[in-house]
């Protein structure tokens, strides 16, 4: 059975950092991909960034590219994400998601596996 279990979520002021973390279990498929997505209040849920997990290769939401980075631990299974200069629109609850079934990473539907979520709050 794969488990995801995210970390690392909180409140933070604009132009704070965080680092979310993804513990997984139960999946060793190296040749596919690791990603995060946010959902907003009202919105709908969004790709933010991506990562192979054998080659590394990323992929980022053009609305993060240069702030957010996201890493993979093989060693013990688990991803990272990275997050600089956040800003009030950052706010979302994030998830990380694993095992892709289709062709792009920031198809939401197209994951098989997710946690459960952890909430980032950017204040003004």
């Amino acid at each position: 059975q794969v488990q995801l279990v995210e970390s690392g979520g909180g409140s933070v002021q604009a132009g704070g950092s965080l680092r979310l973390s993804c513990a997984v279990s139960g999946y060793n498929n190296k040749y596919n991909y690791r990603a995060w997505f946010r959902q907003a209040p009202g919105k709908e849920r969004e790709g933010v960034a991506a990562i192979h997990i054998a080659t590394g290769r990323t992929y980022y939401a053009d609305s993060v590219k240069g702030r957010f980075t996201i890493s993979q631990d093989n060693a013990d299974n688990t991803g990272y994400l990275q997050m600089n200069s956040l800003q009030p629109e950052d706010t979302a609850m994030y998830y990380c998601a694993t095992h892709l079934v289709g062709l792009t990473w920031s198809d939401s539907d197209k994951y098989t596996d997710w946690g459960q979520g952890t909430q980032v709050t950017v204040s003004s």
